[in-house]
């Protein structure tokens, strides 16, 4: 299901998550387990645009499933709020 909620808010995600939050959820993330080096490393160095790292995480990681999913939007709750919150409100008004 987390899974489905971040394919649901991708493109607001895209467009609205900045280099700093990125980076954060990139270190969260690879201490949650739910990337290794070498993917962080990846959507670090091979996207060289904001928006193609914004991208390539959230596709990384809704191709992992439903727990990593759930992690990543726990992560980005903590990490900015306000993202998180307009991309929840975006879910509700879709459901």
């Amino acid at each position: 299901m987390a899974d489905k909620q971040l394919a649901a808010v991708r493109s607001i995600f895209v467009e609205k998550v900045s280099t700093a939050v990125i980076s954060q959820l990139l270190d969260d993330l690879s201490e949650d387990g739910v990337l290794n080096d070498l993917e962080r490393e990846s959507i670090l160095e091979e996207n060289r645009t904001r928006v193609d790292k914004a991208r390539a995480l959230i596709d990384t990681v809704k191709r992992k499933g439903d727990v990593p999913s759930a992690k990543m939007i726990a992560r980005l709750q903590t990490r900015d709020l306000s993202l998180y919150t307009l991309l929840h409100q975006t879910l509700a008004q879709s459901s």
